[in-house]
């Protein structure tokens, strides 16, 4: 099952598609696709109310037509993982490291998947990264096993950690400095749970990842090249903060980022496009702040 968020933003509407590719309004289950929505059993209730009859169907044009929101509503926090990615790292010319490198990302980044994407007043060195994004499905604190943080997860989604070099980098060394800048956290379409990534005969550890910049593939990389995997990276955490239902993790990313590939950085008219395997597609028009 894939959740997701339609209509202009503020006035989302939460829906759900299952398997036979119907949009399912679900405002009379929930009023939106939150933490506590994802930590009471989601796809079991969507199905016994759809089984009830109370889940109307949108018509596939008239859903189509929406902008797609972010598939989470306001998440707590988002909590990143640098350099996870051993390719991404070379091309830096940083060590692999040995275990997960840590930072945050103001929530409020985050946006739809095809909304503009600002450059910051005073940026020269916007930059780029699709990532794989999981999201927290029940609270996990401490958890004694990758099988246990498996559990914690809701589903997966496609994020772009938009980065902004010389703010993160040369401005006093704080990367959420070069991170948290408004609408950098472009996010979905969908949240697909792991049991839909099952059905369709994929594995989070092994999708195909790719980003490109006014049609020129920037990122063609997989998850398959982190360093350290989800359930990995949702176990260690767990060891240092309480992660709540609706929070966000951001993965890491392949290489062909801007910073270390020598192309361009983003300037306003870009247009930047994702995609992941069974996870769908972003794209966004870049603007000035």
């Amino acid at each position: 099952m894939r959740f997701a968020r339609l209509g202009p933003a503020g006035e989302e509407i939460p829906v759900a598609i299952d398997t036979d590719d119907e949009v399912l309004d679900l405002r009379s289950i929930t009023s939106d696709i939150t933490g506590a929505f994802l930590s009471s059993d989601p796809v079991g209730t969507v199905r016994r109310a759809r089984g009830s009859g109370d889940l109307p169907v949108l018509p596939r044009p008239e859903a189509d037509a929406l902008r797609r929101g972010a598939p989470v509503a306001r998440p707590g926090k988002v909590v990143c993982i640098g350099l996870n990615y051993r390719d991404h790292a070379a091309e830096t010319g940083a060590e692999i490291p040995t275990e997960p490198i840590l930072f945050m990302k103001d929530p409020m980044t985050v946006i739809g998947p095809d909304d503009e994407v600002l450059v910051p007043r005073g940026s020269t060195k916007t930059d780029w990264e699709i990532e794989l994004a999981v999201v927290i499905g029940q609270t996990a604190r401490y958890c004694a096993s990758e099988t246990e943080a498996l559990a914690a997860i809701a589903g997966y989604a496609i994020a772009n950690d938009v980065s902004e070099r010389e703010f993160q980098l040369e401005r006093g060394g704080t990367w959420d400095k070069g991170k948290s800048c408004e609408t950098f956290n472009p996010l979905g379409p969908w949240l697909v749970t792991p049991e839909s990534l099952t059905d369709q005969g994929l594995d989070p550890t092994a999708l195909a990842l790719r980003l490109s910049v006014n049609g020129e593939v920037r990122q063609d990389g997989s998850t398959a090249d982190m360093v350290f995997r989800p359930a990995e990276i949702v176990r260690y955490l767990s060891q240092f903060m309480v992660l709540y239902p609706g929070d966000v993790i951001s993965t890491g990313t392949p290489a062909g980022v801007a910073l270390g590939s020598g192309a361009p950085y983003l300037q306003p008219g870009d247009v930047v496009e994702l995609s992941a395997e069974g996870l769908g597609s972003q794209r966004q028009t870049v603007g000035a702040a």
